[in-house]
């Protein structure tokens, strides 16, 4: 017994020493009240005005005397009924919470006080550990010792996290409510008060029935703690709150959700409060998101993406509803594209020396033993490219998917941004190889922008809330993809669809170039097209990838498009496509060497005398001898060398007396030259 009382005393010392101490390095109550949790984040339209406030948000600070009496009844009564008694930890609550671990065989109740918790908030994280416990212990003992109750209540309530982002009684009621905190009524301080406990499970806008159940576990223990009586508690109806709209919860936030996680890359490390800038047009925002939903068939989802001319991402639209479903369609998910693929294939044709007018013949075709068909089953006979790309004729495209390369055509949507992976099986032609919507569009951009590269991008500005810049994206150029007359021949191409083929649908009173896409059994529709500097790509089809009666992509994703892009270009400039540009002179007849673009004044070459003639010099061979304008070439070797070497003259012997060597006169071999790189 003296021992134990000992070492209890001793004990008793060590704890008191660290509490003094602890009590001793907390700051005042000022400072307190101005530290925030967590970093807050205000996203900005490109015209500055705020489309949405991100992380953390604290009301407006209230006082203790101004938190409404049913407030702190409810918080006491739910989460410390005993807050007036203990010293910052509650002995009884602990053996009560160990009691139910030892009967459950699990942690299901608490013990820790609300001074407890506002240390954890203020000073510790969540961590399940024991030192973290015993720190929470020493720190909850040090606030009791230099605060008193109401100041500690006051604190707690002003900064306990009710989910959503809201911290404190004032953000909670405005968020949930739509009015400040002092105008809290009985059954919404009892909805607020039981948030604490899992504020993500009991949210009022994610469940709204959840909320209001836990809310009246809450009033049953105000009723329990005697400070609501039982006639009040059976007057309280919660059908009659009004729950606030979420606000920001609609469409911009799939954009914002693609944009904000590009922040640890362009800053890193950062916690002070940020304002950040991005490419969204609110006018498009709200555009993109009617045509979808206004055109999207019954049961299916939709996704559009609208890229200006240098990437920048004027709207995104990742579903008909945020709300019911944030799964970003636009970004995220991988389908088919169907005929909007031929994209590529076409544009390896070009540039492996195809033009818009070459002929070609629409008749069946089979390769490796897989056969196309083309929509109604009919066939052309002999047509020109421009033709074929317009009615979109799958046999036309497996043939120049053959002639050119399946690996070719795969390298080119490489080329042009496609991320996922790619088949080159010949039906991949048909676009069976499955996309991004944001990828695709990417790659239209490029043709758009006569075979310059485009990367997407969402944020041009990044400042704390005190106007220090942060970060600030630089302008620059992409490099090209493809030679500009092969970007000229595609837009020709691209322009007929919409003009006499499969886009029509898509036609707005100025100039559209664009690709239908519709998969097998109506699984997928797309549309991708660009105008006056603006590229739109929209998808629609099912989640679970089962058949929609009667989409096609010239059908509501066109319309969707024609709708969109009526309001994004109402404001530029009719611009015309330049569809003029013709190949070189030098350009390579279609075959497998179609691959080598550029121009061969850039190589050196052999002339029909075996010299390497270097263009950028003519007068002089690679090591040769320099040439006198007007004199011709020297031969690299003899007449009887040459006669020799191909057969026409037997060599003469050599004597056994002497040892081989060439005639008289006659030149050395000529050395191997290395082909052109």
């Amino acid at each position: 017994m003296v021992w134990g009382l000992g070492l209890a005393l001793l004990g008793a010392l060590i704890v008191g020493v660290a509490v003094g101490l602890a009590a001793q390095s907390l700051p005042n109550y000022g400072e307190l009240k101005s530290s925030q949790a967590g970093q807050m984040i205000v996203v900005r339209a490109r015209d500055g005005s705020e489309l949405v406030s991100l992380g953390p948000s604290y009301g407006k600070w209230l006082s203790y005397n101004q938190i409404p009496q049913v407030m702190k009844d409810a918080m006491l009564s739910t989460e410390d009924r005993r807050f007036r008694s203990h010293i910052g930890i509650d002995p009884i609550g602990i053996v009560r919470s160990f009691y139910v671990r030892v009967q459950e065989g699990r942690w299901k109740q608490g013990g820790s006080t609300i001074t407890q918790q506002l240390a954890r908030t203020v000073f510790l994280n969540n961590d399940r550990t024991w030192s973290r416990k015993l720190r929470e212990i020493v720190l909850a003992m040090a606030i009791e010792w230099k605060f008193s109750k109401d100041q500690i209540l006051e604190l707690y309530l002003n900064k306990v996290y009710f989910g959503g982002g809201a911290y404190g009684v004032d953000s909670a009621a405005r968020k949930f409510f739509g009015h400040p905190g002092t105008e809290l009524s009985l059954p919404e301080a009892a909805i607020i008060a039981g948030l604490v406990k899992a504020p993500s499970h009991y949210s009022p806008t994610a469940d709204a029935e959840a909320a209001v159940g836990r809310a009246q576990v809450v009033l049953g223990l105000m009723q329990e703690n005697g400070v609501v009586g039982p006639a009040d508690a059976a007057a309280v109806d919660f059908k009659s709150i009004k729950f606030a709209s979420e606000k920001g919860q609609n469409s911009v936030r799939y954009f914002t959700d693609w944009a904000l996680p590009q922040l640890d890359i362009l800053l890193g490390e950062v916690t002070d409060p940020i304002e950040v800038w991005t490419t969204l047009d609110v006018g498009m925002q709200r555009a993109a998101t009617e045509a979808v939903q206004k055109n999207v068939p019954a049961g299916a989802q939709g996704a559009l993406v609208s890229m200006d001319r240098d990437g920048a991402v004027l709207a995104m639209v990742g579903g008909t509803d945020y709300v019911t479903t944030n799964y970003n369609r636009a970004v995220n998910a991988v389908r088919q594209p169907g005929s909007a693929w031929k994209l590529f294939v076409y544009l390896a044709a070009l540039e492996a020396g195809y033009t818009p007018s070459s002929e070609v013949v629409d008749e069946p075709v089979t390769i490796d033993g897989w056969s196309p068909r083309n929509s109604g089953g009919t066939f052309a006979g002999k047509i020109d490219v421009r033709t074929a790309f317009a009615y979109s004729k799958n046999t036309v495209a497996a043939q120049l998917g053959n002639e050119v390369g399946f690996s070719s055509v795969a390298g080119m949507a490489r080329r042009f941004g496609i991320t996922t992976p790619i088949s080159t099986v010949p039906s991949m032609v048909l676009g069976t190889n499955e996309v991004r919507l944001i990828d695709l569009t990417r790659a239209f951009a490029s043709v758009s922008a006569k075979g310059q590269a485009v990367e997407p991008y969402g944020i041009t500005k990044i400042a704390t809330t005190d106007g220090r810049v942060l970060y600030q994206r630089q302008a620059k150029g992409g490099q090209m993809l493809v030679p500009t007359y092969v970007a000229a021949g595609i837009t020709d191409l691209l322009q007929s669809a919409v003009s006499i083929g499969t886009g029509r649908a898509a036609q707005i009173g100025r100039p559209v170039a664009g690709k239908t896409g519709t998969t097998t059994s109506n699984k997928d529709g797309w549309f991708m097209g660009f105008s006056s500097g603006i590229t739109t790509g929209v998808w629609m089809g099912r989640d679970d990838d089962k058949p929609v009666p009667g989409l096609q992509g010239g059908s509501a994703p066109a319309r969707a498009f024609a709708s969109f892009m009526k309001v994004a270009v109402a404001g530029r400039p009719v611009e015309q496509f330049d569809t003029a540009a013709v190949p070189p002179a030098w350009q390579l007849e279609p075959d497998d060497e179609a691959a080598l673009s550029g121009n061969p004044n850039d190589y050196s070459y052999v002339d029909e005398q075996g010299n390497l003639i270097d263009p950028q010099n003519p007068g002089t061979a690679d090591g040769g001898p320099e040439l006198v304008p007007g004199e011709a070439a020297p031969p690299a070797a003899n007449q009887d060398f040459l006669d020799e070497a191909t057969g026409r003259r037997p060599r003469a012997e050599p004597s056994p007396a002497k040892s081989p060597r060439a005639e008289p006169g006659a030149a050395k071999p000529p050395r191997a030259v290395p082909p052109p790189q």
